[in-house]
């Protein structure tokens, strides 16, 4: 019995280790069109005249 609990823990932490790597491969969204609507946005804005009198 003490053989059995040996061998859980290395074959719970593979079995952790492939959950964990398959997680971290998953294909993942970009983002490219909120990044590029964030950035159209901040140049908008940089272009706009100041409301107020520089001093």
């Amino acid at each position: 019995m003490t053989v059995l609990a040996w061998w859980i823990i290395p074959v719970a932490g593979g079995v952790l280790a492939a959950l964990w790597v398959a997680f971290s491969s998953r294909t993942r969204s970009t983002g490219d069109r909120d990044s590029v609507q964030g950035y159209e946005r901040f140049r908008a804005a940089m272009e706009r005249k100041p409301e107020r009198p520089e001093a």
